[in-house]
């Protein structure tokens, strides 16, 4: 089991960036797989971005690519996602999830989940 803490949310302009990061208790981190969610108001959480076990693996839903990026430390147990060129439909809760399988490219896998963080980004 693992237990996720976000962190690095906040508020910025459009055309800005925010690192966000996830930290992991627990001492399966390493073979798990890594994800960030979002959910607007008023909208379903959609996945974000996906990053495999060992992060030989990356995956981004198609309107972040090229803008987001995640990556992992295993040796500190913690997962960032880094945003760039952020726009207002940015805005959201952003969510750590963690995936036993270790792939993390399949959103229902995702099983473990932090407690969100705020990004708001205005225009």
């Amino acid at each position: 089991q693992v237990q996720l803490v976000e962190s690095g949310g906040g508020l910025v302009q459009a055309g800005g960036s925010l690192r966000l990061s996830c930290a992991a208790s627990g001492r399966t981190f390493s073979t798990y797989a890594m994800g960030w969610f979002r959910q607007a108001p008023g909208k379903e959480r959609e996945f974000v971005a996906g990053i495999s076990w060992g992060g030989g693996r990356t995956y981004y839903e198609d309107s972040v690519k090229g803008r987001f990026t995640i990556s992992r430390d295993n040796a500190e147990n913690t997962v960032y996602l880094q945003m760039n060129s952020l726009k207002p439909e940015d805005t959201a809760v952003y969510y750590c999830a963690a995936d036993p399988s270790g792939w993390g490219n399949r959103p229902p896998a995702f099983n473990y989940w932090g407690q969100g963080t705020q990004v708001t980004v205005s225009s």
